[in-house]
């Protein structure tokens, strides 16, 4: 009993302390003056200058998750699935029910030939969000026009031996050695 009110306090403490992690921060207005620069740049084409925009912007507000998802979009324009799966894993990291995390992290996986791991964020969008998410529909239908192409194993290629012989050398090639 003479633990009680320290114990009562404790748990108070905690408590607002959780409850203050969880809200949403607003974005810095600079910040997002930065990423709508960087979507109309990707929205023209200009990659680059998307993202440098992007991490402008992430530089000003580096909080502001939205940022790593616009990140993974022009890596992932850029052809740079890699690099797009670890802005979408960023993202994930501070919100890891993020669903246009998960499901650009899918497609980004599909994109790069792992379906399995892409099949997983599906499975996992589909317990988080329904079947009529808009996430959802986004990553099976990415799944379902990927091709699917069989994965070569060592023991499935079996090279031929072949043996070139060298011709000798006629007595007008010969190299002579001072």
């Amino acid at each position: 009993m003479r633990y009680y009110p320290a114990a009562v306090a404790l748990s108070l403490i905690c408590a607002v302390s959780a409850s203050v992690g969880n809200s949403a921060v607003p974005a810095s207005p600079a910040a997002v003056a930065l990423q709508q620069q960087g979507k109309v740049a990707l929205a023209a084409g200009k990659t680059q200058a998307a993202i440098d925009a992007f991490e402008s912007a992430l530089a000003v507000d580096p909080a502001y998750t939205a940022l790593y998802l616009d990140l993974a979009d022009a890596a992932r324009h850029d052809g740079l699935q890699g690099k797009a799966i670890h802005y979408y894993r960023q993202a994930l990291a501070r919100e890891p029910n993020n669903f246009a995390a998960i499901a650009g992290e899918g497609e980004a996986l599909a994109e790069k030939g792992a379906l399995e791991k892409a099949r997983r964020n599906l499975a996992q969008l589909q317990s988080l969000c329904g079947e009529s998410c808009k996430e959802t529909k986004a990553l099976g239908a990415k799944l379902a026009q990927v091709p699917v192409t069989p994965v070569l194993t060592a023991d499935a290629v079996k090279p031929t031996a072949t043996v070139a012989t060298a011709e000798a050398a006629t007595p007008d090639e010969t190299v002579t050695k001072n």
